[in-house]
């Protein structure tokens, strides 16, 4: 980090605080206009809430943005609560796999060792498997167990609340199903596509790492991924300039980035 440059780490005030907001935002943009019937803008908000979860959720589990213990162990729940999810259970498998990847017993990347028909097949159990890793791998901590069982009831206070409102929208309920279906692909766009690739033993083998205008910037720790598993204290905002301070050594050592939109 000291030949890369300490600013990779430092983060502001604002972009500490800024992304706890925003999936709640993009939620509720996607609430409104699937009521008005605009129902390409609220697939266009669903994708944007699933960015601003996954990116936010990355950066406070690897504690990168500098948030206390405390306010940790909220936004954890905070920011999983748009897309139904355990922000704990995903902090849980989430930590192990940067452990323990490319290894067998890492629960969130088994699916990069699956051919691609089978990640799909299992696609609807992945959460839940990982929920129950969790809950085994916090045996001895009563406080981490409580916060799973709350999440666990997210997906159905998110449908009952669904059903509640249904007399006067269905945005609610429409919302809460094509988040638990848009959910059984995250081992395909998390998992297996970013590592399917992988080099036993080779660091710089074990990810992709993605250029482009656009892309890259909805999905930063996905689109930088290969960066994010190399130097995971650098917050999401920063990856794109440590991109840039990397490429030199990535084009010596033979990475070639995916060329997207």
């Amino acid at each position: 980090m000291k030949e890369l440059g300490s600013d990779l780490l430092l983060t502001t005030a604002f972009q500490r605080w800024q992304p706890v907001p925003m999936p709640y935002l993009f939620m509720v943009g996607f609430m409104v206009s699937w009521h008005l019937g605009w129902f390409w803008l609220s697939f266009l908000c669903l994708v944007f809430v699933f960015s601003a979860c996954s990116t936010s959720t990355h950066d406070v589990v690897h504690r990168s943005l500098g948030h206390s213990a405390r306010a940790t162990e909220w936004l954890l729940f905070l920011l999983g609560m748009p897309i139904l999810e355990s922000g704990h259970a995903y902090r849980a498998t989430h930590l192990a796999h940067h452990q323990r990847f490319p290894r067998h017993d890492d629960p969130e990347g088994e699916a990069a060792h699956q051919p691609m028909w089978k990640v799909l097949m299992t696609g609807p159990v992945f959460l839940p498997r990982l929920w129950i890793w969790a809950w085994r791998a916090n045996h001895d901590r009563a406080d981490q167990r409580r916060w799973l069982i709350l999440e666990a009831l997210l997906p159905i206070l998110g449908i009952g609340l669904g059903l509640v409102l249904f007399p006067w929208t269905d945005s609610v309920l429409a919302y809460a199903l094509i988040v638990l279906v848009s959910s059984w692909f995250y081992p395909l766009f998390a998992v297996y596509l970013p590592h399917r690739h992988f080099e036993e033993g080779l660091p710089i083998r074990q990810s992709w790492t993605v250029r482009g205008r656009l892309i890259p910037q909805m999905f930063l720790p996905l689109a930088y991924h290969l960066e994010h598993h190399l130097y995971p204290l650098v917050p999401s905002h920063n990856l794109p300039i440590l991109a840039q301070r990397l490429q030199p050594w990535l084009d010596e050592a033979g990475v070639k980035p995916v060329r997207v939109l």
